[in-house]
């Protein structure tokens, strides 16, 4: 997807996170699949489960307005690619509708032990477990012709994300295509206008989805950071951008201060309420701020157990105009420990968020 540069080390866990999307998810639903789950839970059952044992500040503290606009959660399915694998989509599906999700956002269609399913097959399966498909992520170019990407095969792409009723078909990518100078990013800008244009006249939306590396400098211009030059050069009614939360607070970890020493400081949510419209989805990914991860100063953890101040952001663009009825918020971990359990957990807490003052 993504270039790889020679000075990163391939355990590099954002690299991982970034090539591994290629290799994703099982499609269909085994008919042994319920019976590996265990026992389904009621949706309320499934609440007071996540939230038990936790404290009043994680359960959202107040009896306010809820944070969460209604009919907008989702779930990145990367997150749960080693259940769709092994047990279908149709039994992750299921647990998702008792969790409380409204969307998903897929990472690959067809791969995985579970069997084969066509495009129209996982669209009713999808929406008889009461979901939307909100997205997916695609890679951006390959140096094969034949490679399913934007670059290499844009109308094929194009025709699977509307097979699926998407709204919205991006990529996890960086514009890293052509280096990682000013002009670089303008050729691949130039690249993400024209998947745009051709996105729209399907009636769909291209997105970019960030890492840490779009908030650094570039090589030729070091007084300039890279994410400016792609919301720059790219035409805002074409290109829109799904940022990763928590990626976007390790690159202010990493990228606040310049080579030369000067500082650079930035705070993510500015990005977002300088131009809302600019950014429908969201990745909701949580970390406890930790130095001793280098160099990305967080460690992920579930939703709700880190140190990103989720009611706050969250809040914050609800009050921007049509805030609670623009944007979607997927929420993500690249490698949870019992994935079913960070879904189910991450939406309780979501669920929790109540505003201040109210």
């Amino acid at each position: 997807m993504s270039r790889i540069r020679r000075t990163e080390a391939v355990t590099d866990p954002e690299l991982v996170h970034r090539l591994s999307r290629r290799n994703m998810l099982g499609v269909a639903a085994g008919a042994t699949a319920a019976a590996l789950l265990g026992a389904a839970a009621t949706p309320a059952a499934a609440t007071a489960t996540a939230t038990a044992g936790t404290s009043p500040e994680t359960r959202g503290n107040g009896h306010g307005r809820p944070v969460l606009p209604p009919g907008r959660l989702g779930i990145q399915l990367y997150s749960l690619r080693d259940k769709v694998a092994t047990l279908g989509f149709a039994a992750v599906f299921a647990e998702l509708q008792k969790y409380g999700y409204d969307e998903v956002e897929y990472a690959g269609y067809g791969q995985g032990a579970a069997g084969p399913l066509s495009l129209a097959e996982l669209r009713s399966l999808t929406r008889d477990h009461g979901l939307r498909g909100i997205g997916s992520h695609v890679g951006y170019y390959s140096a094969d012709p034949k490679a399913y990407t934007f670059a290499q095969n844009l109308d094929r792409v194009l025709d699977d994300a509307a097979a699926l009723g998407l709204p919205h078909i991006g990529t996890a990518s960086g514009p890293w295509r052509y280096g990682s100078t000013v002009d670089g990013w303008k050729r691949c800008a130039e690249e993400f206008n024209r998947f745009g244009a051709a996105a729209r006249q399907r009636g769909m939306k291209f997105y970019q989805h960030n890492h840490s590396e779009e908030f650094s400098f570039a090589t030729d211009r070091p007084d300039v950071r890279l994410y400016d030059v792609l919301l720059a050069e790219t035409d805002p009614d074409l290109v829109y951008l799904e940022m990763d939360i928590f990626w976007a607070y390790v690159g202010q970890h990493r990228y606040s201060t310049r080579l030369d020493g000067t500082p650079a400081p930035f705070d993510p949510l500015d990005y977002v309420l300088a131009q809302p419209h600019r950014f429908p989805l969201f990745h909701v990914k949580d970390g406890d701020r930790d130095d001793s991860v280098v160099p990305y100063g967080y460690r992920m953890t579930d939703v709700g157990d880190g140190d990103i101040d989720y009611r706050r952001f969250i809040s914050a663009v609800n009050r921007t105009r049509h805030g609670r009825n623009a944007h979607h918020w997927q929420t993500e971990r690249d490698n949870p420990v019992d994935s079913l359990s960070f879904a189910r957990r991450s939406s309780a807490h979501l669920h929790s968020l109540r505003e201040k003052g109210q």
